[in-house]
């Protein structure tokens, strides 16, 4: 059996993370995760709910040296929980929150790090040890579970940092949540195997995103996503030095790229991945639309599908985006292959339909929605959620009805103030699906009350 140490780091005093309270060290932070796992209950696998990023990385390391599980559920819903607890009925849930109401056996985060360090060693883990099961929400509704091996995701993170080309000694600083896929991969992970440090911070608001910047020295690297950095980008405000942006979830137009380098001063690079297969390609959206798969990752056709497999995937995955090959390490995106929508015969992509809505002068935000389908007789219109103050319907059909088929124009069109992304910036089908019900309720309510408007 092989096995890998638990970090890349080398010397005691190396920087591993930087909380409210400065820096910490490797030693200081193998100590936590020491005082940490001896406290941990039984279980075998742990719902990691820290908000903290560095008290999440302590759970983390703890959890694996313990050899138990970190669940990692899309959501932490009273459902999504229910359904984790069927999956794993020994788990028990981490939380550094006192209003924490999960319904789950609780550890509340001590206060740990008071005791002198005691010898210093490294944890060396066997690369075949499972650390995680990361789920993603299935067809029916259930959580698909997928297991992530200790050797697999370092092997992810470490090719990332090299493809990034990571300054020496920097600091990752995260807007995304350790929960989610690409914030465990690229805010922690990455942090730990590149031998740099991460900012405890968690910042979501762009006043934020500054000052969890300012509170750590250069070089910094910030990770984040379409929506946090275009609110950034919107807010004007005045930035710390940045040598490097990372952004995943969605993919940037070049013009906001162009504009988000810009502003930031720094080159932007994108990561393209999935739940299941972790990270497999980067691109830098302003010199190319073009992906690049990293070492190792295969793109093989089969039908209409299209696999990833090598480098650090276990087994062959099929992927849920419309790829197309150029060349063995080269491919493009278009799109998800369930966003495809086909009305009267006519089809279009609904990741295309938000990227024109969104480059509609005085748009803030917006998606169309697809509903569903009531009857086969009955044709379905498109919906569309908008946050543009200074516009109103008519103005913003007549600018879509110069870029698309009149079939795909929104009906209803809803102004809001905001629209209901999750911390990641991702916009659940589902969190819009309540949206446009609760819209059409009211107006149904208002109707009742008053027969004549």
């Amino acid at each position: 059996m092989s096995s890998l140490p638990l970090v890349s780091h080398v010397y005691p005093d190396s920087i591993i993370a930087w909380r409210a309270d400065g820096a910490v060290t490797l030693r200081q932070f193998l100590a936590e995760v020491g005082e940490l796992a001896a406290q941990l209950p039984a279980g075998s696998h742990l719902l990691n709910l820290c908000g903290d990023r560095y008290r999440f990385s302590v759970g983390l390391a703890a959890a694996i040296v313990s050899g138990k599980v970190s669940l990692l559920p899309s959501a932490h819903t009273a459902e999504v929980v229910r359904q984790v607890k069927v999956f794993a009925p020994d788990v028990f849930c981490l939380t550094d929150s006192d209003p924490c109401t999960v319904d789950l056996p609780r550890l509340r985060y001590p206060v740990i790090g008071i005791s002198p360090p005691g010898t210093f060693a490294i944890p060396q883990i066997d690369s075949q040890q499972r650390i995680a099961v990361v789920f993603t929400s299935g067809s029916t509704g259930t959580p698909q579970p997928h297991p992530k091996t200790w050797g697999a995701l370092v092997g992810s993170v470490q090719a990332e940092a090299f493809r990034l080309g990571l300054p020496h000694n920097c600091t990752l600083i995260g807007t995304v949540p350790p929960q989610h896929m690409y914030g465990f991969e690229s805010t922690l992970l990455m942090a730990w195997h590149s031998g740099n440090a991460l900012s405890h911070a968690q910042p979501f608001y762009p006043a934020d995103i500054c000052q969890a910047l300012a509170a750590v020295p250069a070089p910094r690297v910030l990770v984040s996503s379409p929506v946090h950095l275009r609110a950034l980008l919107d807010a004007g405000l005045a930035l710390p030095e940045i040598a490097l942006v990372v952004s995943a979830t969605a993919p940037l137009s070049a013009q906001l790229a162009q504009d988000i380098e810009a502003r930031c001063n720094a080159p932007l690079t994108e990561i393209y991945g999935s739940t299941e297969t972790g990270q497999i390609a980067t691109r830098r959206p302003t010199q190319s639309a073009a992906w690049q798969l990293f070492p190792g990752i295969k793109l093989i056709v089969e039908d209409d599908r299209v696999r990833a497999c090598g480098g650090h995937i276990e087994a062959p995955i099929a992927m849920n985006d419309r790829i197309e090959p150029l060349t063995g390490e080269h491919f493009l995106l278009h799109g998800r292959i369930a966003d495809l929508v086909n009305i009267a015969g006519k089809r279009h992509s609904l990741a295309s339909l938000d990227h024109l809505l969104n480059t509609i002068p005085g748009v803030v935000d917006g998606a169309f929605y697809m509903p569903d389908e009531t009857s086969p007789d009955h044709v379905t219109r498109l919906a569309a959620c908008v946050v543009a103050p200074g516009l109103d319907a008519p103005q913003l059909l007549a600018a879509l009805r110069e870029h698309i088929d009149p079939v795909f124009l929104p009906r209803p069109l809803l102004f809001v103030d905001a629209l209901p992304r999750n911390r990641t910036g991702k916009l659940p089908r589902a969190a819009l699906q309540a949206l446009f019900q609760t819209s059409r309720n009211a107006a149904s309510h208002k109707a009742q009350g008053n027969p004549h408007e």
